[in-house]
């Protein structure tokens, strides 16, 4: 038996490894079993080239656990290590910047830094055992087993040893404050975590199976016997979907792929995105597009990455654009460096390109599906519209993609682009200035009063609601200067395109300036509620409430985030009250002599003018209704 020292600069490697790796100690299966399928496909490339014995019988990685013996086993039938190669390949590590590695790298990154930093994979082990012994026997034909253990310390041992099969077994004598990794629950919950679609073969523990009676016996209602049989537990999928050609799939296939992943979604993928590309960068994948609505969940644990079918991280920031959070799926390319800083990711050229290359194949797909199906991309347009705006607020490139499909819907349910809104809007809706102005709404049923007025007018109103609205429409008028955005409740009808037209006022400036008064003490609060008078239709409201398009506008974007002006999200609301100056109303709060008559009457037009934006809550509407019950039982 021969002992050394590992060549580590270091007096301990365990208590490194502890440290930097402690919050991730089931990584280390993960490692364990991503080099036994290493070993095991190149053994088989080896064989298909002559150098090593042809392969024969199973080359499947067995995952063996020993309660009473306190060990995990991984074993594996791959090339295996002769003396020389363990020497070469386990007693050098390259851990001699272990003081600059601490310098560089700190707190959560440096967990996941340390083993591709290092090439500290199989070291990885010593999380959790408190001894590792390797047992291994090279397919090569003078090669001769032998053992090599080490308990954490940089001491080893290393001597000849027997073995039934050629390969490696990884025996990990698993430590006291580690035990859970014996739990048979545990194990099988990593190896699904990590391992389901690794491309060879895993095997841990058995399992039951029922199959036909052989001899073709039958119970007493006449069907075949069921015998009951042990098998080997496989927990892998070697050749999962997205490793196939797409022309051999179905989208059928896609279908169960994607309940299979998210088995808690009951909701079918509106669609799907097959990624195969080889050049100039390795990416393989399947991306889901799911039913959203309006809503906006941003997780970013819903795209699994992979490398070479082995499972690295749900947590894909930095790797795709942000707006491709909210897909779902799997992406699958060994050119994204694995175990590094979120930093190195966000300046590697490689992740750059894929990213870049997987926003185009979404634009590309939309487009696509557009052009194609117009019905059918309008009829999932609220389910795809929250994802495109998203997209177009945060990736310039899609924003100048998304322009082909990007649509306007109306409130008569109508889907227009933008090229087919300026014909439909034609000078209608250009102001005094020659802007196009596009009135919309987030919400058409709720202000049903001020969409009817601005219709009758002729307008166009659009439905612009979701949580990105006040974003996207500044967006939309950075890109198209020559509209503008108008809530329709951000201006009378009158005024909210304006034109050269005039209409003359029933009311002179002084009897204004004795209603003003009047109608400012029916509303609460003297800085919430500003009152002026405009010269309207007869026919429009008496008093109509609105809010500045621009102050609500930077407090809703305020709300979502960004934008930029926080002082305004902590600014307190105010409306503008405007009076129709030609609506009876007015001249009858002027021709009344009792002042409480008067003051009663305006509170009655003022609450009906809050209700109607929905400001009128709490006490004060509970009197407003059983004010107007009571009424109804005079009468």
């Amino acid at each position: 038996m021969a002992t050394g020292n590992i060549n580590v600069q270091t007096e301990n490697i365990f208590p490194i490894i502890k440290k930097f790796l402690y919050s991730d100690h089931e990584i280390f299966l993960r490692e364990l079993v991503s080099n036994a399928v290493d070993a095991t496909q190149k053994r088989n490339t080896l064989a298909k080239l002559g150098e090593v014995p042809a392969v024969e019988g199973t080359t499947s990685i067995e995952v063996i656990r020993d309660e009473a013996a306190k060990t995990l086993t991984i074993r594996d039938r791959g090339i295996g290590m002769t003396e020389e190669e363990v020497n070469k390949y386990i007693n050098q590590i390259a851990f001699s910047g272990a003081t600059e590695f601490l310098d560089k790298y700190q707190g959560e990154e440096a967990k996941t830094a340390i083993i591709g930093h290092f090439g500290l994979g199989f070291y990885s082990a010593f999380m959790v055992a408190k001894q590792v012994d390797i047992v291994t026997w090279s397919q090569r034909e003078d090669a001769t087993p032998v053992k090599w253990s080490c308990d954490g310390s940089p001491e080893y041992s290393i001597e000849a040893a027997e073995k039934a099969e050629r390969g490696t077994d990884i025996v990990l004598h698993i430590a006291d404050d580690s035990a859970e990794f014996l739990e048979d629950a545990r194990i099988q919950g990593i190896l699904t975590k990590y391992c389901k679609f690794m491309p060879v073969e895993i095997v841990h523990g058995t399992k039951s199976e029922w199959n036909d009676d052989p001899s073709g016996e039958k119970d007493e209602n006449g069907n075949i016997k069921k015998i009951e049989s042990t098998v080997p537990r496989v927990v892998n999928a070697t050749t999962p979907l997205w490793s196939k050609a797409p022309a051999d799939l179905k989208d059928e296939d896609y279908t169960a792929f994607y309940k299979e992943l998210y088995p808690m979604n009951f909701e079918d993928p509106l669609f799907h995105i097959h990624l195969n590309v080889d050049f100039p960068f390795n990416l393989t994948g399947i991306l889901y597009f799911p039913q959203l609505k309006k809503e906006m969940e941003l997780r970013r644990d819903k795209i699994h990455l992979y490398s070479n079918q082995v499972f690295i991280t749900d947590n894909v920031e930095n790797i795709v654009p942000d707006f491709l959070t909210l897909l779902h799926g799997v992406i699958d390319s060994p050119d994204i460096p694995l175990n590094v800083s979120r930093s190195y990711l966000q300046e590697d050229a490689n992740v750059k390109k894929i990213s870049g290359h997987i926003s185009k194949k979404v634009s590309d797909k939309l487009a696509q599906m557009f052009k194609k199906d117009r019905d059918a991309f309008e009829a999932q347009w609220d389910d795809l519209r929250v994802f495109v705006e998203y997209g177009m607020l945060t990736d310039e490139k899609f924003a100048e993609r998304a322009q082909k499909f990007f649509l306007y819907k109306d409130t008569t349910g109508k889907c227009h682009t933008h090229e087919e809104l300026m014909a439909v809007v034609g000078e209608t809706q250009k102001d005094k200035h020659g802007k196009v102005i596009l009135p919309y709404t987030p919400h058409a049923e709720g202000q049903h009063s001020y969409v009817k007025e601005a219709t009758d007018r002729g307008y166009t109103v659009l439905v612009m609601d979701g949580p990105l609205a006040a974003h996207v429409v500044g967006k939309l008028e950075q890109t198209y200067t020559d509209v503008q955005f108008k809530r329709v409740d951000a201006d009378i009808a009158e005024k909210l395109i304006e034109k050269d037209e005039e209409l003359s006022s029933a009311l002179d400036e002084k009897q204004e300036e004795t209603l003003k008064p009047i109608l400012e003490g029916a509303f609460p609060g003297e800085s919430t509620y500003k009152v002026q008078f405009a010269t309207m239709s007869p026919t429009s409201a008496p008093l109509v409430i609105t809010q500045s398009e621009f102050m609500r506008r930077m407090k809703e974007q305020q709300a979502v985030g960004g934008g930029g002006f926080q002082m305004f999200g902590d600014m307190p609301d105010s409306y503008e009250v405007t009076v129709n100056a030609n609506h009876p109303l007015a001249t009858t709060l002027l021709n009344e002599t009792d002042d409480a008559k008067r003051s009663a009457l305006a509170k009655q037009a003022a609450n009906l003018a809050r209700l109607s934006q929905g400001l009128l809550e709490g006490e004060e509407l509970t009197a407003f209704i059983q004010d107007g019950f009571a009424q109804l039982h005079q009468a």
